[in-house]
C-alpha cells in the first residue's frame, strides 16, 4: 500500500502517474477490445504554440468527458496531435535567416524546407510536452501532424478527388492578399478593425467640361485603378449622365457612369467610385457592366507601374502623395474623420489588400448543402443548441474558399504546369494537370499534350485549414476504407471547441467529412465560452493580459488548476473569470482548489489510520441491519450523488458536476460523516463485543465512501484521486483508477427523508454552535443545550442523535422538549426548531450584555450611515447600480445583526 506523506506534494504525485500511464500505454487502445466505441480526436494547437489558458480549458474539459466514458466500459480513442501552421513557422524561419543575413529563396526550397524540419523537431515538441503536465488521458502513441505521411496522403486523395469532381478550380479572382507575408489569406484569417481614419472627398470632371460629380473614398490611392462611377439607377439627381464619362483626375483615363442598384442613394453625394481590382463590391460591379480591372498596387503594398508617377510608393505613402496632388490641382472638396472597420491579416498584423490574383478554390455552396441537410436532422448535435443557429447562418450565402497559399511550409498543391505549353515558363494561362506524384502528373500531361510535355509543380501550399478539415477522418487511417481504427472509431462520438472557430474549423471538417466519407464527423459538438482574466475581459497578446497556467500548475498543480476551470463553469458555452493576482502570481480561485485537494488527502489519511490496515475489498461492504442513521445518511448521500454526478458528466454539465462534488466531499463527507464517525472509529481501551462490532461497520462505511469518492472525482483530478485510490484499495502498481468502471450505483441505498432530516440536524448543530460563540464559551466548556419542536418527527430525529449532537457541540447534555424551560437562555432558530443555550451559572451574564450592546450600538451606527448614503439623490440616482444594490444588501444585514442583538439582550433581562 501507498503510505501517504503528511503534506500533499502535487509535483511529484502528478509527475509519477503521467509516466506511469504513459509507460503502461494505460490509453492506448485496441480497436478489436470490447465495448461501446467513444472517440474525440482533440483539437491540434499550432506547433509553434505554447500553453495558454485557452488550451487548459479545453484540455480539462475534453478530459473529464474521455475519463467519464472510459470509466463506463467504453473503448475510447482520445487522439491528440498538431497542425503545421504554415504561415507561423514560415515567419519564424524567415526572421531567422534574416537575421543571419540569409533569406528562403537564398537557401532554395529543399534547403528551407530541412530547416524548417529542424526547428520542428527542436522546438515544435514544447506545446505537447506541456499539454502532457496537465494530465491529458489521450493516446500519445498514435500522436499525428498534420504534416505527416499519413495526413499528406489523405491531403493529396482530397484535393485530387474535390478536382474531380469540379469542385477545385484555377481562376482570377479578387483575395485578400496580406503584405506582410506575401500570401493570400482566406476571409477566416481576416480580423475586422475598428480605426479612426478619413474620409476624402474628390471632385471629378465630365469629360465634357460640363461640371463634375463628387465621389468619397478612405483608401485615396485606389482612385489610381478606377475603371467607373456608379450611381443607383433611380437617382434623378444623376439618371442623365449615365452613360457620359469622366476623366480621371491624376491619371486622365476616361471612365464611364453606370448605374447600379448596389449604390445607396442616400449614402454620401450618392456617387460610387469604382475600382475592379482593388475592391470586392466593386468587382461585381464591374463584371456587371463589363469595366477593366485595373491592378495599380504590386503584392508587396507598393505602387505598381500602373500607378504611373506614383509607382514605388508605399500604399500609405501613396495615399499622402495622392490627396496632396488631388488638393494642388483644386480636386479636394474636403476631409472628414470617419471610423470604420479595416480588415487585418490575422498573421501578418497589417491591413489586407483586396488584389486580382490567379488562385486555387473550392465551391463551397455544394459541401455546404450537404451540411445544412445533415443539420436539419440533427447533425451534429450542438451543446448549448444556439450555435447551430450561428453554424447555419455561415453555411448560408457562403462563398468560394481560396485554398492556395504563396508559401513553401506546407502541403504544396498537387498540380503541374505543362510550362512546355507556355515557351518554358510559368504563366497565369499555363495549362495544368492534377495528380497524386509526379510521375502520374507526366503521365497525364503527356496524353494531352505530347510525348515531349515538360512539367513543373506548382510552388504554392495549401491553406492549413484544408490538412484541418480532414483531421477527424484523416487521422483515423483515410483514405483507406479498412484501415481499423477507421472502422472502428468513425465518426467520431464528440468535438470539444471554442466558439471562435466555428467558421474556422467546425465547418471546414463537416464540410470535408460529407464530401469524402458521407457522414458528419462527430455526433456532438460541446462549445465552449472563453476565459476571462481576474477584471473579465478577454485574454490577448495584444492587451497584455494572459495568464500563464504553467505558472499555476507550478504554484498549486495541474489537478487544482483543472478543477478550478471546471468549476467555474456555470453553463455549457458560458465564459468562465480567472481571479489572478499579477503581482505574485497567484489565484484565489486555483488555491481554492488546491485547499480542496489538501482536504481530500488529510481525509484519505484520517481513513487509512483508522481502518485497521484494512482494504475496502478486506472490509467488505456493512450490514445493513448493523448500519447506525449516520452511515445510512451518508449512503444515502453518496448513492443520490453518484447519480447526479453521472448525469452530469454524460449530459456535459461538467461545471455542475464539480459543484456537486464538492459540496458532497468538502462539507457531508468531511466535515460531517467524519466527525461523526469518530468515536466509533475509536472506542476506547477494552472494548465491548457491540462496539468492536460498530467499529468495523463505521469502517467499512468509511472505505466504500472514500473509495467511491476518489472514483467519483477521477475525471475531474485524476493525478489525486490516482494516488489516494491507490492508498486506499492497495492496488498494485499495474492496476490504474483510470481503467476502472463507475461505482456501481445502490439504488436501494436512497432515503430522501433521511437526508431532509440530517440537513435539519446540521442546521441545528450551527445554531448551536453559533450560540457558544455569542455566549463566549471556550471550546473545551460543557453546556447544556435544549430544543424545542411540536414536530413529532424532528423531535424523535433529534433524540435518536443526541449523543453525536453532544459530541459535536460539547454539549453538557442534550433536551427535546415542547415548551421552552424557565431560566436565561440564549435563544436561536432553525426553520421550524427552537434552540437554547442555558447560561445560568456559566457565562458572566453583565460582561455578556456590555458585548451585546456593543454589537447593537456597532450595528446601530452602521445602519445610519448606509441610510444617509441612500437617503442622499446625488449616491442613490447616480451611482452604478450594482454599488447602490450592494449598499442595500448590507443595509439589510445590519438591520437583522441590529434586531438579533436586541432580543437577545431581551431574553437576558
Amino acid at each position: 500500500m501507498i503510505e501517504l506523506a503528511k503534506t500533499y506534494d502535487p509535483q511529484a504525485t502528478e509527475e509519477r502517474w503521467q509516466q506511469a500511464w504513459e509507460e503502461s500505454g494505460a490509453f492506448h487502445p485496441d480497436p478489436e477490445a470490447p465495448g461501446e466505441p467513444f472517440s474525440l480526436v482533440t483539437p491540434p494547437p499550432n506547433v509553434t504554440g505554447s500553453l495558454h489558458m485557452g488550451h487548459a480549458f479545453n484540455t480539462a474539459l475534453i478530459d473529464t468527458i474521455v475519463r467519464f466514458q472510459r470509466m463506463q466500459g467504453k473503448n475510447v480513442l482520445c487522439l491528440p496531435g498538431t497542425d503545421h501552421a504554415s504561415i507561423a513557422v514560415q515567419t519564424i524561419l524567415e526572421k531567422q535567416l534574416k537575421a543571419e543575413g540569409s533569406s528562403k529563396e537564398e537557401l532554395g526550397r529543399e534547403g528551407f524546407l530541412e530547416r524548417c524540419w529542424a526547428w520542428k523537431g527542436e522546438s515544435g515538441g514544447r506545446i505537447v510536452s506541456q499539454l502532457r503536465r496537465l494530465g491529458f488521458s489521450v493516446d500519445w502513441q498514435r500522436e499525428r501532424f498534420t504534416l505527416d505521411a499519413g495526413c499528406s496522403q489523405a491531403v493529396i486523395e482530397a484535393f485530387v478527388s474535390l478536382h474531380e469532381q469540379g469542385l477545385i478550380y484555377r481562376g482570377e479572382y479578387l483575395v485578400n492578399w496580406c503584405p506582410a507575408s506575401g500570401s493570400a489569406v482566406s476571409d477566416l484569417e481576416v480580423e475586422m478593425k475598428e480605426v479612426d481614419g478619413h474620409l476624402w472627398h474628390f471632385r471629378y470632371p465630365l469629360s465634357d467640361g460640363s461640371g463634375h460629380l463628387e465621389v468619397a473614398t478612405t483608401r485615396p490611392e485606389t482612385m489610381l485603378g478606377d475603371t467607373g462611377v456608379a450611381v443607383n439607377p433611380s437617382d434623378g439627381r444623376y439618371s442623365a449622365l449615365v452613360g457620359q464619362t469622366l476623366t480621371l483626375p491624376l491619371v486622365g483615363r476616361q471612365i464611364p457612369i453606370v448605374a447600379d442598384e448596389h449604390v445607396d442613394a442616400e449614402f454620401g453625394t450618392g456617387c460610387v467610385k469604382v475600382t475592379p481590382a482593388h475592391d470586392p463590391n466593386d468587382f461585381a460591379i464591374g463584371q456587371r457592366h463589363g469595366l477593366p480591372l485595373i491592378t495599380v498596387m504590386a503584392k508587396d503594398g507598393s505602387m505598381n507601374s500602373e500607378a504611373g508617377r506614383f509607382a514605388g510608393l508605399d500604399r500609405f505613402e501613396a495615399r499622402k502623395a495622392v490627396v496632396a496632388a488631388m488638393e494642388e490641382q483644386g480636386l479636394l472638396v474636403k476631409v472628414e474623420p470617419h471610423r470604420h472597420s479595416v480588415p487585418y491579416s490575422d498573421r501578418g498584423k497589417v491591413p489586407v489588400e483586396p488584389l486580382l490574383s490567379t488562385q486555387w478554390f473550392v465551391k463551397a455552396e455544394p459541401l455546404a448543402a450537404r451540411c445544412r441537410e445533415a443539420l436539419d436532422q440533427a447533425k451534429p448535435q450542438f451543446v448549448p443548441e444556439r450555435w447551430s443557429k450561428v453554424y447555419r447562418d455561415w453555411l448560408t450565402d457562403i462563398r468560394d474558399w481560396c485554398i492556395s497559399r504563396q508559401l513553401w511550409w506546407g502541403h504544396r498543391i498537387p498540380a503541374w504546369f505543362v510550362i512546355s505549353e507556355s515557351g518554358g515558363r510559368y504563366t497565369d494561362t499555363t495549362p495544368y494537370v492534377v495528380a497524386r506524384n509526379q510521375a502520374e502528373a507526366l503521365e497525364k500531361a503527356r496524353t494531352q499534350f505530347g510525348a515531349e510535355a515538360q512539367i513543373e509543380q506548382d510552388e504554392d501550399a495549401l491553406d492549413t485549414w484544408f490538412s484541418s478539415g480532414l483531421w477527424p477522418f484523416s487521422t483515423l487511417g483515410w483514405p483507406d476504407q479498412n484501415a481499423p481504427d477507421l472502422q472502428r472509431w468513425y465518426p467520431t462520438s464528440l468535438l470539444v471547441t471554442g466558439f471562435d472557430i466555428i467558421f474556422f474549423w467546425v465547418a471546414r471538417m463537416t464540410m470535408m467529412a460529407g464530401a469524402f466519407t458521407g457522414e458528419t464527423p462527430f455526433a456532438d459538438v460541446y462549445i465552449h465560452g472563453l476565459v476571462r482574466d481576474e477584471n473579465n475581459r478577454k485574454m490577448s497578446k495584444s492587451a497584455g493580459n494572459g495568464i500563464d497556467p504553467l505558472l499555476l500548475i507550478d504554484r498549486y498543480g495541474a489537478d487544482a488548476l483543472r478543477f478550478a476551470l471546471v468549476r467555474e463553469v456555470a453553463g455549457a458555452g458560458q465564459d468562465i473569470r480567472l481571479d489572478y493576482d499579477r503581482k505574485s502570481d497567484t489565484s484565489g480561485t486555483v488555491e481554492a482548489s488546491r485547499n480542496f485537494a489538501n482536504k481530500l488527502w488529510n481525509a484519505t489519511r484520517f481513513a487509512l489510520m483508522n481502518l485497521g490496515g484494512e482494504t475496502p475489498a478486506s472490509l467488505g461492504k456493512p450490514d445493513p441491519a448493523a448500519l447506525q442513521l449516520a452511515d445510512r445518511w451518508i449512503l444515502s448521500r453518496l448513492a443520490r450523488v453518484n447519480r447526479e454526478t453521472a448525469a452530469r458528466y454524460s449530459s456535459y454539465g461538467l461545471g455542475e458536476a464539480a459543484k456537486g462534488l464538492y459540496e458532497f466531499a468538502w462539507n457531508e463527507v468531511c466535515d460531517w460523516y467524519l466527525e461523526l464517525s469518530k468515536r466509533r472509529l475509536n472506542p476506547g481501551e477494552n472494548p465491548s463485543a457491540e462496539a468492536l462490532a460498530d467499529q468495523r461497520t463505521a469502517r467499512q462505511v468509511l472505505a466504500q465512501v472514500m473509495e467511491e469518492l476518489q472514483r467519483m472525482l477521477h475525471p475531474l483530478m485524476p493525478h489525486l484521486s490516482e494516488e489516494l485510490w491507490h492508498a486506499l484499495t492497495g492496488a498494485d502498481d499495474a492496476t490504474y483508477l483510470a481503467l476502472q468502471s463507475w461505482p456501481e450505483l445502490n439504488e436501494a441505498a436512497l432515503d430522501e427523508a433521511l437526508e431532509r432530516s440530517f440537513a435539519e440536524l446540521f442546521e441545528a448543530i450551527r445554531v448551536v454552535r453559533n450560540l457558544r460563540a455569542v455566549a463566549g464559551l471556550k471550546p473545551s466548556q460543557a453546556a447544556p443545550v435544549r430544543f424545542i419542536t411540536t414536530r413529532s418527527d424532528l423531535a424523535e430525529s433529534l433524540r435518536h442523535a443526541s449523543v453525536d449532537i453532544a459530541a459535536l457541540t460539547r454539549a453538557e447534555s442534550v433536551g427535546v422538549l415542547a415548551d421552552a424551560p424557565a431560566g436565561r437562555a440564549l435563544a436561536g432558530v432553525s426553520g421550524e426548531l427552537q434552540v437554547l443555550l442555558p447560561i445560568d451559572g456559566l457565562v458572566d451574564l453583565e460582561a455578556l450584555k456590555g458585548r451585546l450592546s456593543k454589537d447593537l450600538s456597532k450595528a446601530e451606527k452602521e445602519i445610519a450611515g448606509l441610510q444617509k448614503r441612500l437617503d442622499n439623490p446625488n449616491f442613490a440616482d447616480k451611482a452604478p447600480a450594482a454599488v447602490v444594490a450592494e449598499c442595500r444588501a448590507n443595509l439589510a444585514e445590519a438591520e437583522t445583526q441590529a434586531q438579533l442583538a436586541r432580543k437577545r439582550l431581551a431574553d437576558l433581562s
